[in-house]
């Protein structure tokens, strides 16, 4: 019985995909495809990567702890499935199939269970022959490489909303080439989905990624991030510098965030979110939720920070000083204010002052809310503190 409740589940999604467009038209919200804002949400691997409890089970608890904690209405409106979803080997006729271990119901019946809580879904796959986690003869599930159109099918008619494209197994082909040809496939569906390429930064997509051929909302800049301080100090290096290149409906990506993993302190993982908010950076939550800490937790549901983040202007970050470990950051924001971070990259404590000149602010009296006391001072704009280790402040500064 096992078995043939398995072929008839495979042969379900096979079915779906020829009718992708008609049977799932009704449940497209335009905000779950938009890239006006930064995208929030979940993204499983940082927390599971290949685990067994990477399963269907966990994303239906996730969905509900996100409702639960106010995540989603704090703005976290995407859950999205990394590598391992699916079968080690297309069925028959071609078709990618879930891992039925894993995901007994099939993805679509997942996917309309994320959507009933009032997220968009996501799935996962790469511009190669084979995704980046070995398995089978150590290579990975299938790629979509040779697949686009089918593949893209695929997607629309278990109900996607997002695609993270992966960059393993590529044969040495070029990357804009590939990456266009699965945007062209994901357009040709008629449902919208956000297309975020995850290229590692190795071929500069920030350069090529938003050109309508590709028609990607986000690419990564970077190589993978790691729940240790210093791989998020390395990619927020490599990002901040980029700013020229993300806006409205074309967003830098330096990865997803470690918050919670318990690889760095609270401090520094004040220091990521932060960073990341102000760089405009997308904001998938990489912590396993059924079991966050509460520190962790408020980290997350800190609404000014997210603000920043998702403020409709969509500037990201501009590094304005860098020097002797002291970094900042000073974001323009559509109601005329200026976000500003100030981060202690070092290990040792520093006295610093950063006049209202070099923050671009002319002179006269400024309202200064810190982000994180969640209090007001006033000023001339200027800041003068003694700011500890790793650790970062955030104002939001308004002339009164």
């Amino acid at each position: 019985m096992k078995g043939m409740s398995a072929t008839l589940t495979r042969l379900a999604v096979c079915v779906c995909a020829t009718f992708a467009v008609a049977a799932y038209a009704g449940d497209v919200k335009p905000e779950w495809s938009s890239a006006a804002v930064p995208q929030m949400g979940f993204n499983n691997w940082n927390s599971t990567h290949c685990r067994d409890e990477f399963n269907e089970d966990m994303i239906r608890s996730v969905a509900d702890k996100m409702v639960s904690t106010g995540l989603r209405d704090a703005g976290y409106r995407h859950i999205n499935l990394d590598d391992c979803w699916a079968d080690w080997q297309r069925d028959k006729s071609g078709n990618l199939q879930p891992n039925l271990k894993r995901f007994p119901h099939g993805i679509k019946a997942l996917a309309d269970y994320v959507h009933s809580k009032g997220f968009a879904f996501g799935l996962y796959s790469s511009a190669g022959t084979n995704t980046c986690e070995p398995h089978q003869e150590n290579r990975g599930f299938p790629g979509g490489l040779g697949h686009e159109k089918q593949d893209a099918a695929f997607f629309a008619s278990v109900g996607a909303d997002y695609l993270k494209y992966d960059n393993c197994n590529n044969e040495k082909k070029p990357a804009k080439e590939r990456y266009a040809a699965m945007g062209e496939a994901l357009r040709a569906t008629g449902r919208p989905i956000f297309y975020s390429l995850c290229e590692w930064g190795e071929n500069k997509a920030w350069l090529w990624g938003a050109d309508p051929k590709v028609g990607a909302s986000s690419w990564r800049t970077t190589g993978d991030i790691s729940d240790k301080y210093d791989s998020m100090l390395k990619i927020f290096k490599q990002n901040v510098v980029l700013d020229a290149y993300a806006g409205p409906g074309h967003w830098n990506d330096p990865d997803m965030l470690e918050v919670g993993n318990g690889g760095m302190t609270d401090v520094e993982y004040r220091s990521h979110f932060s960073l990341w908010s102000i760089m405009a950076a997308p904001l998938l939550i990489g912590t396993d939720l059924r079991k966050i800490s509460p520190s962790a937790l408020e980290i997350l549901l800190n609404k000014e920070v997210i603000a920043v983040d998702q403020d409709p202007l969509g500037k990201q970050g501009k590094q304005v000083r860098d020097a002797k470990g002291i970094h900042v950051i000073v974001k323009p924001m559509k109601d005329g204010s200026q976000a500003v971070a100030v981060f202690n990259e070092g290990d040792a404590a520093q006295d610093v002052t950063v006049s209202a000149q070099e923050l671009g602010l002319k002179a006269g009296k400024y309202r200064m809310r810190d982000l994180w006391k969640h209090a007001d001072t006033q000023g001339d704009g200027s800041i003068k503190l003694k700011l500890e280790p790793h650790a970062t402040v955030m104002y939001r500064i308004s002339a009164m």
